[in-house]
């Protein structure tokens, strides 16, 4: 074990591939609540992530009223959240798969004495399920999985930097002592606002996207919400994590 006295991690597309999958099922929702607010714009699981990636459900509504000029009351709002987690975490316990490579890194960690957690912006039972199905959960229990929409109150959404200071309080760590992976913009710029050193993952969108998005990713991630060090494949985690260890 190095410096780092706790690895945390993002989970949707850091640990598992789920972000998608969930994009499809909140697709499906928006497009539902869109038709019966009598709007005739539609999106797809590709442009609802172009627009909202690293956004929450409840967060992704609220920014698309003022967008698409139509409004919904608290109890239409609350409605949605629920129904859409159901929706989603039903799809990601039939079909989310881990990130390539992520098996090994955890288990070097464990090996290593390195205590993790997950911290995540989605609901706790998203998170869980995604896990479960991918066989990681035998590395977080499930007391050290924290969400931005479960864990808060009121809840949160990165980039607000709450989770992760809520994250350090319960496990009795210094934000400044602990590591974390994030894959997104929203989830590193909260790494940096809580002032916890950051590994941005970009192999997602490599296999998602391309290499060109996977390069201007690791630009973003890199310049703007200044992550320590940038992963392209999780074979290179302990090499990133010592790059980071030794800035700290």
């Amino acid at each position: 074990m190095g410096k780092a006295k706790y690895i945390l991690l993002d989970c949707d597309n850091t640990l598992c591939q789920s972000e998608r999958l969930a994009f499809e099922a909140c697709a499906e929702l928006t497009n539902e609540v869109l038709e019966k607010k009598g709007k005739e714009k539609r999106y797809t699981a590709e442009s609802l992530l172009e627009d909202f990636v690293g956004y929450n459900f409840r967060r992704m509504l609220v920014a698309l009223q003022p967008k698409e000029s139509f409004e919904l009351s608290d109890e239409e709002l609350n409605e949605y959240v629920e129904m859409e987690l159901g929706r989603v975490t039903k799809k990601l316990s039939q079909k989310a798969v881990e990130c390539p490579g992520v098996t090994p890194e955890l288990e070097k960690l464990k090996e290593q004495g390195y205590p993790m957690s997950v911290v995540s912006t989605s609901a706790k039972s998203r998170v869980v399920a995604s896990l479960e199905k991918c066989n990681l959960d035998r590395f977080f229990p499930k007391e050290h999985v924290y969400s931005a929409a479960t864990s808060l109150s009121p809840p949160s959404s990165k980039p607000d930097p709450a989770i992760y200071n809520y994250a350090c309080k319960e496990l009795g760590v210094k934000n400044e002592d602990a590591i974390t992976v994030e894959d997104s913009k929203s989830g590193a710029t909260a790494a940096m606002n809580a002032n916890i050193p950051c590994i941005g993952y970009v192999g997602i969108y490599g296999i998602e996207e391309g290499e060109k998005k996977m390069e201007e990713m690791a630009k973003i991630l890199k310049e703007q919400t200044k992550c320590k060090s940038i992963m392209y494949d999780w074979k290179d985690f302990q090499k990133c994590l010592k790059e980071v260890e030794d800035q700290m």
